[in-house]
């Protein structure tokens, strides 16, 4: 979707590293696991990961969360794949209702912020 749209999966701006919202497309092009929020979830943080990655960051460094659901009772199941990845990181996080998504059979987008600590600070954390 990002060269049809015109926007990126993540962009750094100095430690900051913001990824857009992160729908469940399987590597294929269709919908990861249609009708599974749990299995939709997970295939976003894998996305993410990844964009994360080739911005020079980690699961580890990501603040916040954003977990766009179409139906907001689901939110157990996006949250066990949320804890998942981060239960030792504990972003802060946000769950939302939304009406649709672009394709009707994604359940779930996901967005994160991360931020790159500087080594001069990681050290200083380590050594605590």
């Amino acid at each position: 979707m990002e060269p049809v749209i015109g926007f990126s999966r993540a962009v750094r701006v100095g430690n900051h590293v913001f990824v857009a919202g992160t729908a469940p497309i399987s590597a294929g092009g269709k919908t990861e696991a249609p009708g599974d929020v749990y299995l939709q979830s997970r295939r976003c943080f894998e996305i993410i990961a990844a964009a994360l990655s080739e911005a020079g960051a980690g699961i580890g460094d990501v603040a916040r969360t954003r977990i766009l659901l179409t139906d907001i009772k689901t939110w157990r199941e996006a949250a066990r794949a949320h804890a998942e990845y981060f239960a030792d990181v504990r972003p802060v996080t946000t769950f939302v209702q939304v009406t649709a998504f672009i394709d009707p059979e994604w359940l779930v987008e996901i967005e994160v912020d991360a931020v790159i600590p500087s080594t001069a600070a990681y050290r200083a954390k380590r050594a605590r």
